[in-house]
């Protein structure tokens, strides 16, 4: 396969000491997971001032999701046909201009809009955003410390939404929650540009259009069906028509892929131990930290009367040692390989819901807190060693479709931690029983991912790609 540096916008390439790349990067991650979060509290404010429906008002908050998730691999794809850092940095341009136009949306539809186009923007920046550092730190440590990084801001600003989001609606105004996007966004553009080097492009590689439809129409129909079954519940007809549209519109994307001369996903890539667990791997930690995010969200709010500003607080055990992990983990990994943090990371984090699920139907909330410590350690420091195991596995040729591949199941996992966790709160006798056997449901989870890993992830470092079987 011939590649073609990228011309234009030439950008000195990246020392891997230097912590610029890293910084540019994870600003434009942060901005996208934040909109997911952020929006929650300002959805009911939202709804008044622009007269919206309830319809209007959940699709402010699906259409981003939708969107984001169903063209995460087209985003990945673009990426590795026309230059990873020309595609974040049009990800991040488009999501800065969509952020301002909600910000001034003058009605519920005009802001949908504009948030399905935020949505599309984030499917651009976040594939490159692993590219970009698996590019900018070549050195193995660098890597790794910078994939924990990465890692961690999704974390914290998942966590950190609705802390923000509250502030802002009660201070400023809703309509800041976007506005704060604008700076961080410029920023992000011009430090890439300035920082961070071209990337080649895979030029001989045609996008297969067909593959692309299918798989955007499969991952956005699951997702919707996902976001629907945690309100209506899973036996609703609405529910089973979208799961039902996604089966077929996956099919229809394998039976494309099994024809096409250039395949969005090469079979070979598929085959690859590594690179098939550590997605899965990343589906099962993210159900069960968002599932956990959700759920304790909901208890502290509904349940003990915090109010969202205060349940940011209450959450913040999680999100304080998300940092802390990524950090020692990007160190450890070096010396141990990717196998043991990601085994022992999902053991502490099941360790830490199954500890929420003994405690009670109604446990005091310091009983809570090294639950919540273990849950977002855990999960961030096994997230260093899934980040290194698939970005490893994958040829340079295929880094931003491999990331997009690990995205999109992390997505689908958040998508169905948090439809599981709410149909459970309904359905259970109890709402403190519902609470406990949502989280042993994460636990379980967990522990299957721990044992996933000690199948797929290699035992050291820089073997993932040797281990295509």
């Amino acid at each position: 396969m011939a590649f073609a540096e990228s011309a234009g916008g030439e950008g000195p390439p990246a020392s891997s000491r230097s912590l610029v790349p890293l910084l540019a990067v994870c600003a434009g991650y942060f901005m996208v997971i934040l909109d997911v979060t952020v929006i929650n509290v300002a959805v009911p404010v939202i709804g008044r001032e622009l007269s919206a429906s309830l319809t209007g008002i959940q699709w402010i908050t699906d259409g981003y999701t939708l969107v984001f998730a169903g063209f995460l691999l087209t985003g990945g794809a673009l990426g590795d046909r026309l230059g990873n850092r020309r595609i974040f940095c049009t990800g991040t341009a488009v999501f800065t201009v969509s952020s301002a136009a909600c910000a001034f949306a003058p009605s519920a539809a005009f802001l949908v809009t504009a948030r399905a186009v935020e949505g599309f923007g984030a499917a651009l920046i976040v594939p490159g955003s692993l590219a970009l550092l698996q590019q900018a730190y070549p050195d193995p440590g660098g890597r790794s410390r910078a994939f924990g990084l990465w890692g961690s801001v999704a974390g914290v600003a998942a966590s950190a939404g609705p802390l923000l989001g509250g502030l802002l609606v009660s201070t400023v105004g809703w309509r800041w929650v976007f506005l704060i996007n604008l700076p961080v966004g410029i920023a992000c553009l011009a430090l890439t540009l300035r920082h961070v080097a071209p990337s080649p492009r895979l030029t001989t590689r045609a996008l297969d259009w067909p593959a692309q439809c299918a798989v955007v129409a499969a991952v956005a129909l699951l997702t919707a069906a996902l976001n629907e079954a945690g309100r209506r519940g899973w036996s609703d007809p609405a529910v089973i028509a979208g799961m039902a549209l996604a089966a077929v519109s996956a099919v229809a994307f394998v039976v494309r892929e099994h024809l096409a001369r250039t395949p969005a996903l090469p079979p070979s890539l598929l085959r690859s131990r590594a690179l098939g667990g550590g997605a899965v791997i990343g589906l099962l930690f993210n159900f069960g930290f968002y599932g956990m995010v959700f759920t304790a969200s909901l208890d502290f709010q509904h349940q003990r009367g915090f109010s969202a500003l205060l349940t940011g607080v209450a959450l913040f055990p999680a999100v304080a040692m998300t940092m802390f992990a990524s950090v020692l983990s990007g160190r450890l990994t070096r010396r141990t390989g990717d196998r043991p943090l990601v085994i022992s990371g999902m053991l502490l984090a099941a360790l830490g819901l199954g500890g929420w699920a003994a405690a009670g139907d109604d446990p005091g909330y310091p009983l809570l807190v090294a639950p919540m410590m273990a849950a977002g350690f855990g999960t961030s420091f096994a997230l260093t060693g899934s980040t290194s195991t698939i970005m490893g596995a994958a040829p340079p040729a295929y880094s931003g479709t491999a990331s997009a591949l690990f995205n999109t199941t992390r997505q689908l996992g958040s998508a169905t931690g948090v439809a599981l966790g709410g149909t459970l709160l309904a359905t259970a006798a109890t709402y403190g029983g519902g609470l406990r056997l949502s989280m042993a449901v994460g636990a379980l989870a967990y522990l299957i991912a721990a044992g996933l890993a000690w199948r797929c992830v290699p035992p050291r470092a820089g073997r993932g790609a040797r281990e295509g079987h």
